[in-house]
């Protein structure tokens, strides 16, 4: 059962916040009914994780039929979700002018699904909704590359301006963050009044590092999870429980404090 007095006060503290950073994980994610790729039984299992890396994908023709197999196996999931209550109250946010940025772990592209603007988004492991060219960096719509594989019945799809080998643009391991949008992530963080963390363990860095960032630069922090994390201690609020449930309560409680509901 969600705290009520820790609900109420993370309503407070947005609330009084100008410039709120949203950083979400696989825990808004998993309740929009995207599985875990990872554990036991998932798609991730059945392939040798060595043969997925950015390396092997890179060198040999082989490698890049088995990154496309497995990404093609985990693709229709995220394509089909939909957004949740989780991912609404960052809208919800953003639509009363206090986010400063949306910062997300994650490749499912719900948060533009739902309508976050699309420049305050920075996808730190990039998403599975467009497809890039490795050599000449062209982008296309995943829609519009999975339909011409389908056509054309391709194993591995090469860029038709320049042949580079095409690759989902996500981040593989072995493959560098986009620096760009890391150094803007942690800019924002340290601008920002309010660190709003959702659905992360904060285990994964370099982004674990973000709301100490923003912690070092003044910023209190929030955190919505149902599990612990290495940064506990460093946060103001912890509310423990599910994001579409939490977030669907702080909210509520928002709009109370904001004169926008009784």
């Amino acid at each position: 059962m969600l705290n009520k007095s820790l609900i109420h006060q993370a309503a407070g503290v947005i609330h009084e916040s100008r410039n709120i950073v949203v950083f979400t994980g696989a825990g808004i994610s998993t309740e929009s009914g995207i599985p875990d790729f990872r554990s036991p039984g998932g798609v991730w299992s059945q392939y040798n994780q060595d043969d997925l890396t950015y390396q092997k994908f890179m060198s040999h023709e082989k490698y890049r039929k088995l990154y496309w197999a497995y990404d093609q196996a985990r693709y229709p999931a995220m394509r089909d979700a939909n957004p949740n209550a989780a991912h609404e109250a960052v809208v919800e946010i953003e639509k009363s002018g206090r986010l400063l940025a949306l910062i997300t772990q994650n490749i499912d592209g719900l948060h533009q699904k739902c309508g976050s603007s699309v420049e305050k988004i920075y996808e730190l492991h990039g998403t599975v909704m467009e497809v890039t060219c490795l050599e000449c960096k062209a982008r296309w719509p995943r829609k519009e590359i999975v339909e011409k594989m389908e056509r054309e019945n391709l194993e591995v799809p090469y860029c038709e301006y320049c042949g580079g080998p095409l690759k989902c643009a996500t981040i593989a391991f072995g493959q560098a963050l986009p620096e760009e949008v890391l150094m803007d992530s942690f800019n924002h963080a340290a601008a920002c009044d309010l660190f709003l963390i959702i659905g992360s363990s904060l285990v994964v860095q370099p982004a674990a590092t973000l709301p100490l960032q923003a912690k070092r630069a003044g910023a209190r922090l929030i955190l919505v999870n149902l599990s612990d994390t290495p940064y506990d201690s460093l946060i103001d609020i912890i509310v423990k429980g599910k994001a579409t449930q939490a977030m669907r309560s702080i909210m509520t409680e928002f709009r109370k404090l904001s004169g926008l509901s009784s």
